[in-house]
């Protein structure tokens, strides 16, 4: 079954140096790494890899960056399915789909990012007559998980831990939770982000308890605004 328009393929180059993360998220995620790249090694020792991650917690604050960024550091492919638009109506219309994905994952030795995992937990709990069928769902999920390759690694993402069925936590090696930055972080970002731009354009009301992506979007929204205001100028003056 072909994938094309359930997966997006990401080759955006993103290094873990610059994904703003906790110091602890930092180190797991670095182990993880390198005993990704020493898999052949490891296995020797009869050795578990991890290979399947659960990053959690508010949204705008990483996630996805993090898989980008852990696809870049293996030189793999990332492939990112969002599960809120792969659950069709017909449950098993959405278990076919996700053993194709799968299969592309397997066949591409690919990094595969599951966005909005707690879909299939919350979908569970939707309407009674279907309980049975989002199950079979959920095992089929289990199944997928479980027989999947060393090779592969999967980086499944949610806002909503709680929703999520305890079945499919268990599978997880890591899980890492991610956090609304602190006033101390968002200046950092702000700086950083800022530096882009001339210093004429950096004067900015800094806005804080947002998340890093909300503080993107403040910094674009005022770097445009203070250029159109200089290009008007410019022409009201005639120049």
């Amino acid at each position: 079954m072909s994938t094309a328009g359930l997966t997006i393929t990401s080759r955006e180059p993103v290094s873990l140096d610059d994904v703003l993360i906790s110091d602890s998220n930092r180190k797991q995620l670095l182990q993880l790494i390198r005993e990704n790249r020493h898999l052949s090694e490891l296995r020797k020792y009869n050795l578990q890899v991890s290979n399947k991650i659960l990053l959690h917690g508010s949204s705008g604050c990483g996630k996805t960056y993090t898989a980008k960024a852990i696809a870049t550091a293996l030189k793999k492919k990332l492939i990112i399915v969002s599960l809120s638009t792969l659950v069709n109506s017909r449950i098993g219309e959405t278990a076919k789909n996700l053993n194709a994905i799968f299969d592309k994952a397997k066949w591409d030795k690919a990094v595969l990012f599951l966005d909005e995992f707690d879909h299939i937990g919350v979908a569970r709990d939707f309407d009674e007559k279907d309980v049975g069928e989002m199950r079979r769902l959920v095992n089929t999920l289990i199944q997928l998980i479980d027989y999947l390759p060393e090779e592969v690694i999967m980086v499944a993402a949610t806002n909503h831990l709680d929703f999520i069925d305890s079945a499919l936590l268990r599978r997880f090696q890591l899980r890492l939770e991610y956090t609304m930055p602190d006033q101390k972080s968002l200046d950092v970002y702000y700086d950083q982000l800022l530096s882009a731009f001339p210093q004429r354009f950096r004067n900015m009301i800094r806005k804080y308890e947002i998340s890093y992506a909300e503080a993107k979007d403040e910094v674009q929204t005022a770097v445009k605004r203070s250029i159109i205001e200089e290009l008007e100028q410019r022409e009201a003056e005639g120049i």
